[in-house]
């Protein structure tokens, strides 16, 4: 028995869901996955296969097999790849606001209290938790202007055991950002950003599941040119991750066309920040241009379906970007822009947006110049932004139950969803529980082989 303990750290049985591609889901029924010492899925044994019966019965024979219950499956864990991690604090506030008033009358008021690392520390741990229940095992974070508070952040991730990206947030330009909050200069943002950049990786060597620091100019128009310059530099300096915002609204994008004679993907581009590692916001108004530029560049979309709908202006052309530029795409629930931290809320509304882009809205047009065609994305779809799709744009082995992948999953309990029978087709529940799940379906969350939630025992460490 002791060759088979060292094979494999643990054996899960039970089916599961994860996207093949873009368009189609793979269900894993009855499969053993096999995690190693490190977290990873090191085999997937099928019932078909010879050694099927033998593994069940000598990993339960040592205590190391988990079979999941009757009702119960595993999707992977989601990856979210915009949170503004502070506005946590003001969640469900104000959405009725124009982008620029809601920024300036409550956004950043409330950013510059993370000068307070208590205030912090307190905001982000709960926030962490709250996404981790939430099924989100990978976050990409913006924190604030403040170093110490968010390197806080990425050590409250390594501490929860959550996969963070965290960004500490550049905004030096003083005619564009209150004086009460911003950097000071853009040596002084350079600067601190490194530092932020060194300690965080630091921190990487002792978080299993990897914790990584993010250059994030907050969008360009909060930015001067020395800092958007000086922070490509950076990234490409220490080949770290990239996120911001771009062509988010009517504004930001009008704005940045204004100032540089040029879109924001352009602009961005200019400054070296397009790259295979950087993840860009929102990009409701990219041009054609701008699409293919995104696509040679390798760099993702992070698609925010909630927040576009009180912030966007305009619905986010998934399926142009997906099928026609073969963009890297994700999903993000852009807290707190976006009011739920569930993506869950937002794989649902991310469906509704496309269709209401491909039948139009006002009814003053004929039904066939309503919308624009070809634009609704299906149900899969929507699940491989908010799991492989995510894992793409940020270049990590995460989002996908397969060999070599993170063994990042969420266990869902469908007692309690509408399934009556025995024989319900298994992607027809699939479907409930993308649709119907909430927090409370969310039995067990796991990140790199460690549980980091338990319905029964709420948030835990890491075992």
């Amino acid at each position: 028995m002791r060759g088979v303990f060292i094979l494999f750290k643990f054996v899960v049985k039970g089916t599961a869901f994860s996207s093949a591609d873009s368009k189609n889901v793979t269900i894993l029924e009855d499969a053993l996955f096999c995690i190693s010492e490190s977290g990873i899925i090191t085999k997937i044994i099928f019932s078909s296969e010879e050694e099927y019966a033998k593994t069940i019965h000598e990993y339960s024979a040592i205590n190391k097999l988990q079979e999941l219950a009757k009702g119960q499956y595993i999707l992977p864990g989601f990856v979210d790849l915009h949170i503004h991690a502070p506005q946590w604090a003001q969640a469900g506030t104000a959405l009725d606001l124009p982008l620029y008033d809601w920024l300036n009358t409550y956004t950043f008021p409330l950013e510059s209290k993370f000068s307070d690392e208590q205030f912090a520390e307190k905001v982000y741990s709960d926030l962490v938790s709250e996404l981790i229940k939430n099924g989100t095992t990978t976050a990409l974070y913006f924190a604030t202007v403040h170093r110490e508070a968010s390197l806080r952040l990425a050590e409250i991730c390594s501490e929860k055991g959550q996969r963070g990206l965290v960004g500490k947030v550049v905004m030096d330009d003083p005619e564009q950002n209150p004086e009460y909050y911003r950097d000071t200069n853009a040596q002084e943002a350079i600067s601190e950003t490194e530092l932020f950049i060194q300690e965080v990786l630091e921190l990487n060597k002792k978080t299993p599941q990897g914790v990584y620091p993010v250059v994030t100019p907050r969008f360009i128009p909060s930015c001067t040119e020395d800092s958007l310059k000086g922070l490509g530099d950076l990234a490409a300096k220490y080949d770290v991750h990239i996120q911001s915002h771009c062509s988010e609204s009517d504004w930001a994008h009008s704005f940045v066309k204004e100032r540089f004679g040029k879109n924001d993907a352009f602009a961005l581009n200019d400054f070296g920040l397009l790259t295979e590692k950087a993840v860009m916001a929102h990009c409701g108004f990219l041009s054609d241009k701008d699409m293919k530029l995104f696509s040679e560049k390798g760099t993702a979309v992070a698609h925010c379906p909630i927040s576009n709908a009180y912030f966007g202006n305009a619905v986010t052309p998934i399926a142009k970007l997906l099928r026609e530029y073969q963009v890297e795409v994700g999903l993000g629930s852009d807290i707190s822009g976006g009011f739920s931290p569930s993506l869950f809320d937002n794989i649902k509304q991310a469906v509704m947006s496309s269709r209401m882009l491909e039948d139009g809205v006002d009814k003053e047009c004929s039904s066939e110049t309503r919308g624009v065609p070809n634009s609704s994305i299906t149900l899969n779809e929507a699940f491989y932004l908010a799991t492989a799709g995510g894992g793409e744009s940020l270049s990590l082995s995460v989002g996908k139950l397969a060999i070599d992948y993170a063994w990042d999953i969420q266990i869902i309990d469908t007692q309690e969803l509408p399934i009556f029978s025995e024989e319900e087709p298994l992607m027809d529940i699939f479907q409930k529980i993308l649709y119907l799940s909430r927090p409370e379906n969310i039995r067990e969350v796991w990140v790199q082989g460690r549980k980091v939630h338990d319905k029964n025992m709420k948030i835990l460490k890491g075992q």
